[in-house]
């Protein structure tokens, strides 16, 4: 198994949870502590008993966005701009 990034976030939710497996803290105070409601917490533990830890992780990590512009608009726009509008600012040029 490689090594799986995760925030701070989720490393604090997997130690939470884990600790409500062992049974040494409550759902309850695990929801309270985690700053979620009951049923979230329920979900998450069911999705770490079923397939592990990583499954914590935010699942569009590194993936490119849905809403980006493609390559090639884009370079056509960074051409646009360097050849005809030499003296516009970054700002102006975005708009």
């Amino acid at each position: 198994m490689g090594l799986i990034a995760m925030s701070e976030r989720d490393l604090q939710r997997i130690e939470v949870l884990s600790t409500v497996i062992d049974g040494r803290m409550t759902l309850v105070t695990a929801a309270h502590v985690l700053g979620l409601s009951t049923r979230q917490v329920r979900r998450l533990l069911e999705r770490i008993r079923t397939d592990g830890a990583a499954s914590i992780r935010h699942k569009a990590i590194g993936r490119p966005s849905n809403n980006r512009i493609s390559d090639g608009v884009r370079d056509y726009a960074v051409t646009l701009v360097r050849e005809r509008y030499a003296d516009f600012g970054p700002t102006l040029a975005a708009e």
